[in-house]
């Protein structure tokens, strides 16, 4: 059973979920040798069985769910680090703070082919998938219980994925993570102590005027380095419109 338990010191929430470690890998030898052998993929047509049942999917008309004919699935994680059958109860013992695990955990899988990462997919499979993960994250976030939802995903073995099948995940959970509180906090000071000035205002334009860290820009977005990026390669996406809320994104 997971559990959230909330660190003494930090004051951040931890997920402390032991039946992950049994969740399958793909890549228990170096990369260049894993095996390509589609047949025993979870997440490849035909496999629909070896998951947990669809809870939303893109598929062709006429055809039945957890069977062939998806273009896009969602299922439940079958080794989740949150479970939906538990309620958010804080329980208190001196410094010890923590609640059963509830939330939800699920598993986008993006594709039928095993192979074909977001770069190589056509423009209308990629529209399709931000679809999904709007309609999801919204979703999700509509149970009162929830007060934030991430949407991430892990690219490679380097990077924490276990199976190679192009997916991404949502989790989402009872509390809002220490860092996100920061960053609202912060923003919403800045705000306030300028007399109306937003704080990513200011940084588009500055980043915009001196190009050093700008990736990429068009009419509705910019994508750029951070001035004090915390990791190698850290890029972030900001949208040029004030819009805080990912669900409500547009032209897709």
């Amino acid at each position: 059973m997971s559990e959230l338990r909330k660190d003494y010191i930090t004051n951040r929430w931890i997920v402390i979920a032991t039946e992950r470690a049994k969740r399958p890998h793909d890549f228990k030898i170096p990369r260049e040798n894993v095996n390509t052998d589609t047949s025993k993929c979870p997440f490849c047509p035909g496999n629909e069985r070896m998951t947990p049942p669809e809870v939303y999917a893109i598929r062709e008309k006429g055809t039945e769910p957890d069977t062939p004919g998806w273009k896009i699935r969602v299922v439940p994680n079958k080794f989740p680090a949150l479970k939906s059958d538990k309620e958010p109860i804080m329980r208190a013992n001196h410094v010890f703070y923590s609640m059963d695990g509830f939330g939800f955990h699920e598993v986008i899988i993006e594709t039928t082919d095993h192979f074909k990462e977001i770069p190589d997919r056509d423009l209308k499979d990629i529209e399709m998938l931000i679809k999904v993960w709007r309609d999801r994250v919204s979703e999700l976030g509509s149970d009162p219980r929830i007060r934030y939802v991430m949407l991430f995903k892990n690219y490679r073995p380097e990077a924490g994925a276990s199976l190679s099948h192009p997916h991404s995940q949502i989790i989402a959970l009872p509390i809002i993570p220490k860092r996100i509180l920061e960053e609202l906090e912060f923003s919403k000071n800045f705000y306030w102590d300028t007399g109306g000035i937003c704080l990513f205002d200011i940084v588009i334009e500055e980043e915009k005027d001196k190009k050093e860290r700008v990736v990429y820009e068009n009419d509705h977005f910019i994508v750029l380095s951070p001035y004090a990026a915390r990791v190698p390669f850290e890029v972030w996406i900001l949208p040029k419109r004030h819009e805080p809320y990912f669900e409500n994104i547009r032209g897709v």
